[in-house]
Order: structure tokens, then sequence, then C-alpha cells
């Protein structure tokens, strides 16, 4: 298969322009789509890191054993409708969270900082400390509706709500305006390495990719025969299991929807005008 000409490389201003605004909506639709997939794999992390909350390891039951069994024992104590626990007050700090991110990156991009050196990085870390900010309330919700299960199966402190809510709600009556805001400062560091790495990565190696497809590629066919023939099948599966240790999905997932939201925007605005 013949190879195609090499293209110009591509840099953040060649990702599909569209309104910050817009991007706001795209971004936090996307996110929550990727958080319908990945949000199983929320409600087992959070039962896993409560188990045996400030208890000396051997004191306490281990009733959750590694991410299969895990899985099991969620679906035998709540069903399998109980692996989507917290579901409603994920979408909503997704919602939140990343349309805040991708409303401020796509503002940085627009005033050229992607352009600058590491521009990138600065963006989508600031970005990503004001959405955590603003979505810390949902987090924090989140969190305490899927810890949430039989007696038998409990880990950590059990939270009586109905839903969002009514979380929300409590929370307010108890702690103040202030205890919606409990955590930020754990999560608002967090949130800032992860985006400037995702968002960097994702424009760096989306630019890389589009450049060196028309020079070491044909197509997806002539990729997998390539890599085949040369580093074998194993080969395909390069980075497979680091890849997908908990931000994975999620993150292929929010990135995929959000780029392709984009590109259909762009060619409405293109069309429209």
């Amino acid at each position: 298969m013949p190879l195609t000409r090499a293209q110009p490389a591509p840099g953040p201003e060649a990702m599909e322009t569209v309104a910050p605004a817009v991007d706001l909506v795209l971004g936090a639709s996307a996110c929550c789509l990727a958080c319908v997939f990945t949000n199983p794999l929320e409600v087992v992390k959070t039962r896993l890191q409560l188990q045996g909350e400030l208890q000396a390891r051997g004191t306490y039951p281990r009733h959750y054993r590694g991410f299969v069994a895990s899985v099991v024992a969620v679906a035998r104590a709540d069903g399998l409708c109980g692996l989507q626990k917290g579901l409603a007050a994920g979408l909503l700090y997704q919602g939140l969270m990343n349309g805040v991110r991708f409303y401020c990156y796509s503002l940085a991009c627009q005033a050229g900082l992607a352009q600058q050196p590491g521009g990138t990085v600065v963006a989508g870390a600031v970005a990503g400390a004001l959405g955590a900010f603003v979505g810390s309330p949902a987090y924090l919700v989140k969190t305490q509706l899927q810890a949430q299960t039989v007696a038998a199966m409990a880990v950590g402190h059990q939270h009586p709500h109905q839903n969002v809510l009514d979380a929300l709600g409590t929370i307010w009556r108890q702690r103040g305006l202030a205890g919606l805001w409990q955590g930020v400062g754990g999560a608002v560091p967090r949130v800032m390495v992860g985006s400037a790495a995702q968002l960097a990565t994702f424009a760096s190696a989306k630019a890389w990719v589009q450049e060196q497809q028309g020079r070491l590629y044909g197509g997806l066919a002539d990729c997998l025969v390539k890599i085949w023939r040369q580093e074998g099948p194993l080969a395909l599966y390069k980075g497979l299991g680091p890849t997908y240790l908990r931000l994975g999905p999620h993150t292929i997932l929010s990135m995929l929807f959000w780029d392709e939201l984009r590109k259909l925007a762009g060619r409405a605005q293109h069309q429209g005008s």
C-alpha cells in the first residue's frame, strides 16, 4: 500500500476551533459520556480506598480484594445496579469540573497561550484547578453515595443520603457552605497535575500522529501489519496494563468524545457562515 505524502506538523492551533462557550458544553458532554462507562471503576475504587480507613492492617475484615473480586462483591451486595451507584453525582461532577476545565483551556488557546513553550501545560493546570474547585461539592457527594452499601459490606462512614439533592442539603445544614468544599485542598492539586498532563499530551500526541501517519503508515491496516511483522503480535498490546489503570478508560473516552464533538461543532459553524 503506497504511503501518503507527509504533511506539515500541526500544532495545537490546528485543532478544530470552536468558541469557548461551545467547548464548555462539548467538554462536559464528552466527559459525562465517558463517566457512564467508567463509573463502576469509581465505585470499586471508592470501596477499596475506604476499606480499613484509619485501622491497623489485619484488624478489619477485607470485603474487597482486587478489582475483579471487588466487582463481584459489589454486584452481590447491591445488585448490578450497585455498580452505577453515585452516577448522577458523577455526571454532575464531570459536567461541572470538565465544563469549566475545557472552557478555560479553550480561552487560553484562543488567547495564544498554547503556542508558547509549555503553554498547554500551564493552561491545562490552571483550567484543571478551576474545574476541580467548582466541581468539588459534587465529587464529595459522589464519594459518599458510592460508599453506601448493606451493613455487612460497609466500609468507611455511611451517610444516609437519598439522592444528590438530599446529600447537598444535608451537608449544607450540618457543616455550612464550607462543608460542601471539604477535601478541595486535595482535589485541586490532583486535578491540576492530571489536567496538565492530559491536555498537553493529547494536543502533542494528536499533532505527532497526524504528522507521522503520512511517513510511517498508509492507514490503520498498514500500521497493524507493519507492527505485527516487525515487532510481533504482542507489540500490539504494548503498555496495555498501565494505560488502563484507573484513569485510562476515562481519559481516552473523554478526549475522543470531546474531539469528535468539536469537529461536529466546527463543521456546523462553517456551514452556518
